[in-house]
């Protein structure tokens, strides 16, 4: 009995010493991996810790090196060394480099920094095919971009900085879907850029300066995510290029332009921040409204062909601090507003000029008005040429001009007629088959910023009419087990089709005449608005009058959503149910999601959406979806259809005004103009000021009844990020807080605070808030794999998983907290 005791530690240590090895086993090949590389880069000095006995996935990560690892792979590695500008060894070969690291199959981000890296970047890095994100920036890689890249269909960001890269940009560029940064500076890339790019519609940063680039730009317009656009030092030319209204940095110095600065395009650009046109030949007049652009901080035209006249009574943004007008033509006097008596700190350059009353140097005045007078030779000329062209258009214009409005009295009078046909015919519904005026346009223009977005509808069927006989049948003629409640939009019922699917239907009662052709233009727009993060619109249903055919009520039928509001999967619920710290930021994540198609994903946008954690439901994978959002049906605005019987002369020119205009105006410059006044730029970030309070309840893990408690919550979180981790956790679900790291909570605390700021133009973009959620939930994936936290995982109870909860639109609910300060 004695002997059996003895032998059983032994034993013991046994089974602990294989267990031991087994965890050994799982890293070892990649392990010996990182130690391949840290040999075939001359054992550089950032790397000099690593050994045998290295922990790599457990390492401290610091600015120079960091490992991050997710179920014993590899899935991040950073290496930024000291070698910039030192080559390494001739031995070197980046084929065996790369073939070593191919060796880490699941890589999505990798970073190798001033590393003396050199040769031509093999074909084989595709075997990397989950990297999303390639830095190989400061080494001496050279030659063309190899095209087995484009195979890598994950690929948002590539950095191939200050190399020796050469050749065109390759073609196949605008094959990489999910593209979000491309940054090639400091190389000796040449030519002009491919058309393709124009595709990249997820594209946010494009930084191409410093190399050999010439010719036109493409058209940049259809890029309605680009942010930064740096093309400084290279030869493009020479038209000034169309833009994306978003730019926040926009570099065009030390290029070849010699076409006027397009007022059109500039005065558009409403997030413009830092605006560079410097050592071109720009001519033609000097858009002074680029001072006052709303976020302008940073101007500089220097060394250009600019022509105007200035006034003192010019006014400037606020926040421009850095002006630099030095080396045009400008004639009249500075604007007060540049002086050192405005009361604002700027640095003001204007040396070089024709401006009276300066303290720098200025010319003569006949200077400029003869340097300006040579710059306008060529265009005087085809001006004369120009002139004579005008008068042969004008009278072939004129011509056109009765045509065109002969047109449309004809068609005015096909309307009418059309409506007395409609009236006679008296059906009950009516088949809508073409939608009116300037919606087509508008819906054919209407497209998704990314590739993502294009998935995000994947799983619903197609958008369709449904009729009135379905809809009854769904709900068994609307009995009254099937009414879930009534909101500002109409009665809900829970219904069944006769495929087995369950869905949720809104009945609309019209409190005004309208025909369907009226309601069609709504109709289309809403058929756009699906996405995953949405509770999506599959279908209507029209019901008409006897007597006119106008529209009586109204059927919205939305996709089935099972798990409920997310308030009872945090604040509400039970302990077995309630949400996990990395899903609470997976939820957050599908939320700002949504925010952002609604935003952006069509034309135009969904803005203003009074969004409440309770208009937030959780599918079967606990994905968030947006139940209540701002449907363009806008009822009550909807004006009475004119009585064709008693159609008088007023009645009748609006009908021609309203055929010419449709005619003649585009839906998205009226979309533009609406930009520019500033008007969608305070709506969204209302929206950023809901989800801020959602992010907070996420967060505390209790319901927010009163803007009061946010206002108290938002101080304490403030307060909470500048001092320890303990400090930061208390405020914290306590039902999370110990399985959240602290960089991930810090990080979400931050842009919830952000986003809680009274100043809108302070809260941060969509994308912003995006990408501050992205890196916290990357930084907890790490967190979790390496310090393998205790798991408090709650999991659907089937009572929730089976029951039918649908919150469509606004659906009756308890917001949670009042109305607040948005």
């Amino acid at each position: 009995m004695g002997k059996q005791l003895c032998g059983l530690p032994l034993l013991l240590l046994v089974l602990l010493l294989s267990s031991i090895n087994e965890t050994t086993q799982l890293q070892s090949s990649q392990s010996q991996t990182l130690l391949r590389l840290q040999q075939l880069l001359y054992y550089p000095k950032v790397l000099t810790s690593w050994n045998n006995f290295t922990d790599f996935c457990n390492s401290e990560p610091n600015s120079s090196l960091t490992v991050v690892c997710y179920e014993d792979s590899i899935t991040q590695l950073h290496i930024t060394g000291d070698r910039r500008g030192h080559m390494l060894p001739k031995s070197f070969s980046i084929d065996s480099f790369v073939t070593t690291l191919a060796k880490l199959p699941d890589v999505k981000v990798l970073t190798l920094v001033s590393l003396g890296l050199w040769g031509r970047l093999p074909d084989k890095i595709n075997r990397l095919s989950s990297l999303e994100i390639l830095n190989v920036s400061s080494n001496f890689l050279f030659g063309p971009v190899p095209h087995e890249l484009s195979s890598l269909a994950s690929l948002q960001t590539l950095i191939l900085d200050e190399n020796m890269f050469s050749g065109l940009v390759p073609d196949w560029i605008g094959s990489l879907p999910s593209l979000a940064v491309l940054s090639l500076r400091k190389n000796a890339f040449n030519g002009s850029l491919p058309s393709s790019l124009s595709t990249l519609s997820g594209l946010r940063v494009l930084s191409l300066a410093n190399n050999r680039f010439s010719g036109a730009l493409p058209d940049l317009s259809r890029l309605t995510n680009l942010q930064v656009l740096d093309l400084e030092s290279n030869s493009f030319g020479p038209m000034f290029p169309r833009l994306s209204h978003k730019l926040v940095t926009l570099i065009l110095s030390k290029n070849m332009f010699r076409s006027a600065v397009s007022s059109q395009e500039v005065t558009s650009l409403y997030q413009l921040q830092h605006f560079d046109l410097s050592f071109n030949t720009f001519v033609g007049p000097f858009p002074t409204s680029l001072m006052s652009l709303p976020a302008i901080t940073y101007l500089n035209i220097s060394h250009n062909k600019l022509t105007g006249r200035l006034s003192t009574n010019l006014s400037c943004n606020s926040q421009l601090m850095s002006v630099d007008l030095s080396s045009n033509l400008l004639t009249g006097s500075l604007p007060d507003c540049l002086k050192p008596s405005s009361g604002v700190s700027r640095d003001v350059v204007y040396g070089g000029n024709c401006l009276a009353n300066a303290n720098e140097d200025q010319r003569p005045v006949s200077f400029c008005s003869n340097e300006a007078l040579a710059v306008g030779i060529i265009p005087q000329r085809r001006n004369r040429v120009k002139s004579k062209l005008g008068v042969a258009l004008g009278v072939t214009g004129g011509v056109l001009g009765l045509i065109l409005l002969a047109g449309a009295v004809f068609v005015v009078l096909r309307r009418v007629s059309a409506k007395r046909k409609a009236i006679e015919a008296s059906p009950r519904f009516i088949k809508e088959n073409v939608s009116m005026g300037y919606t087509s346009k508008l819906l054919s223009d209407a497209r998704y910023i990314s590739q993502t977005m294009k998935l995000g509808a994947l799983g619903l069927p197609a958008y369709r009419t449904f009729s009135l006989e379905e809809i009854e049948y769904a709900t068994n003629n609307f009995e009254s087990s099937a009414f879930m409640g009534e909101g500002s939009q109409g009665q809900i019922y829970r219904g069944r089709l006769k495929d087995g699917s369950f869905v949720a239907i809104r009945c609309l009662k019209m409190k005004k005449s309208c025909s369907t052709q009226n309601l069609m233009h709504h109709i289309e727009l809403i058929a756009k608005l699906r996405h995953r993060h949405l509770v999506s619109v599959l279908g209507h249903c029209f019901e008409c009058y006897l007597d006119d055919s106008t529209v009586s009520r109204m059927f919205f039928v939305f996709e089935y959503v099972p798990n409920g509001e997310l308030r009872s999967w945090i604040s509400d619920g039970h302990v077995g149910r309630l949400l996990t710290w990395e899903k609470r930021i997976s939820v957050a994540i599908g939320v700002a999601k949504g925010i952002q198609f609604l935003h952006t994903g069509i034309v135009p946008g969904v803005y203003d959406n009074n969004l409440r954690i309770t208009d937030v439901l959780l599918d079967n994978n606990l994905a968030a979806k947006i139940s209540s959002y701002n449907l363009p049906l806008l009822v009550e605005g909807l004006g009475k259809v004119s009585d064709v019987k008693s159609l008088d002369l007023v009645s009748f020119l609006n009908l021609l005004a309203e055929c010419v205009l449709l005619f003649f105006l585009r839906w998205d410059k009226l979309y533009q103009e609406k930009e520019l006044q500033g008007v969608i730029k305070d709506e969204d970030k209302v929206d950023i000021y809901d989800f801020g309070v959602i992010l907070l309840e996420l967060i505390v893990g209790r319901p927010l009844k009163a803007k009061g408690q946010v206002d108290v919550l938002k101080e304490q979180l403030q307060a909470s990020i500048s001092a320890d981790d303990g400090a930061r956790r208390s405020m914290v679900d306590p039902a999370v807080h110990r399985t959240c790291s602290d960089q991930s909570l810090k990080t979400m605390m931050e842009i919830c605070v952000r986003c809680l700021l009274k100043d809108p133009l302070e809260r941060p973009s969509i994308e912003d808030v995006l990408w501050n959620l992205q890196f916290a939930s990357q930084v907890q994936e790490g967190w979790l794999h390496n310090s393998n936290p205790p798991s408090i995982r709650g999991s659907p109870s089937p009572a929730a998983s089976s029951r039918l909860h649908v919150t469509t639109l606004e659906s009756p609910r308890d917001s949670g907290y009042e109305e607040h300060e948005r």
